[in-house]
């Protein structure tokens, strides 16, 4: 895109509650380069100007741990979450083992397209397809640069079929991350599935590529009572405990679920820096567990939200509206507005800003320019410019813009460049395929 990305007359976000109207940013490079009120930024001859009309502009949203392609092919439905967590699991695996490299393009095309709608920039994936690991990181990688998404991917390596095939898993997943390094979209995880699903030996591997190429490490950290029971059955040692002594947890870890953490674990994660995704609303339809949300977000800033492939990131914002509030009213969280954007905003910023290298979350001079444009027009007080419950408004908004590195991908509601019927279309054929052969369908 040739000259400037110009949005005028639009009201900007912050995470505090408050809005500024009346204002023009201008993106160039892939970074928002002005902020000023609106009459002092004029329309220059090679501008691409957005009449923004009052609307909201807000930071991207950010999917802090997704399964595009697992989340689409076992949806959650009760027949499937009322089986046993072993069952699900087998389930699971057997699925994923006969995904093609095409069959996971095509879904992974659709759900960030879909993402792109919703206003997310970022996705935080975790993909299984043990057949072809290389094909399928690949695959998500390509559709992701052709949408202009970002997205950063590691494969769900265990050692539940054995030692060689997982060690084979891990090092072709590593060669991805060594070719995505510096992309300037697309960042390769190195992932694992759970503690209890993976020996030392593989873990261990893990922990010396992360070391050795820098990369982050995406994995569930304690998943439910089973990853806990079958840990310390097997090891001596709580989820926690055990990973750290491998050399997991620190700044590079993208911990998801965490549903059977206490409180001095959540400390160790606040003290080594990892990231921890949680889904609040995937916790609801789960085995009941402990209070692993108020330890964490009790003690621990590096937090976000993630769909786990199900719902959207509104429909966890709902969630854990409801759960922040029942700890708000026992007098253990003084400050729940501030602990949801915390989820929503500031804890995916800072994750951004670890993968990417750039300053992100908020729409200020200097920042990256990943940036959602609603459908709303915010009301706020004149002196202070506050606007009651503003993520609850945007949770009922309609994304016009989506802009990713200063790039439009969505343009009033409408992916450029591509028809979401097709992708729709070619990713129901995927899923009939792979559930015929599956015998599901």
């Amino acid at each position: 895109m040739e000259g400037r990305l110009l949005l005028k007359n639009c009201a900007i976000f912050r995470a505090d509650g408050r809005v500024r109207t009346g204002m023009a940013l201008v993106v160039q490079d892939g970074l928002i380069r002005r902020v000023a009120p609106d009459a002092d930024v004029p329309v220059l001859p090679g501008d691409w100007e957005v009449a923004c009309r009052g609307r909201l502009v807000a930071p991207g949203l950010v999917d802090c741990h997704t399964h595009l392609v697992g989340g689409q092919t076992l949806p959650p439905t009760g027949n499937f979450l009322l089986r046993a967590p072993d069952t699900r699991q087998d389930r699971r695996k057997h699925v994923a083992s006969l995904l093609t490299a095409g069959e996971v393009e095509a879904l992974s095309r659709f759900a960030l397209a879909r993402a792109l709608r919703d206003g997310i920039t970022l996705v935080v994936e975790h993909v299984e397809a043990p057949s072809d690991v290389a094909g399928a990181l690949e695959a998500q990688a390509r559709v992701a640069e052709q949408l202009g998404v970002r997205l950063v991917t590691g494969h769900i390596t265990h050692s539940l079929s054995g030692d060689a095939p997982a060690q084979a898993c891990l090092e072709a997943n590593a060669d991805f991350v060594r070719r995505y390094r510096s992309h300037p979209l697309v960042r390769g995880a190195l992932g694992f599935q759970s503690s209890h699903s993976c020996e030392d030996s593989l873990l261990r591997r893990v922990s010396a590529l992360s070391e050795e190429l820098q990369a982050p490490i995406l994995f569930h950290l304690a998943e439910g009572e089973d990853d806990l029971a079958a840990t310390y059955a097997r090891h001596g040692k709580r989820v926690v405990p055990r990973l750290e002594e491998l050399g997991l947890l620190g700044p590079r870890a993208i911990a998801a679920r965490a549903r059977s953490i206490n409180t001095q674990e959540a400390e160790r994660l606040a003290a080594v820096g990892a990231f921890v995704a949680l889904s609040p609303r995937a916790h609801l339809t789960s085995e009941p567990t402990g209070e692993s949300l108020e330890a964490v977000l009790s003690r621990h800033h590096m937090v976000g939200l993630g769909t786990s492939g199900h719902g959207t990131l509104w429909d966890e914002v709902l969630a854990a509206f409801i759960g922040l509030m029942r700890i708000a009213r026992s007098g253990r969280l003084p400050d729940p507005d501030g602990a949801l954007s915390q989820l929503l905003v500031s804890g995916p910023a800072e994750l951004v800003t670890r993968l990417f290298n750039a300053p992100s979350g908020r729409v200020e001079e200097g920042d990256i320019a990943d940036l959602a444009v609603y459908d709303y027009v915010p009301a706020a007080d004149p002196e202070t410019g506050y606007s009651p419950h503003l993520l609850g408004q945007l949770a009922r908004s309609r994304v016009a813009w989506t802009i990713v590195n200063g790039r439009v991908a969505v343009r009033e509601g409408q992916l450029l460049g591509t028809d979401f019927a097709e992708l729709a279309t070619a990713a129901t054929a995927a899923l009939a395929s792979v559930w015929t052969r599956a015998r599901l369908g």
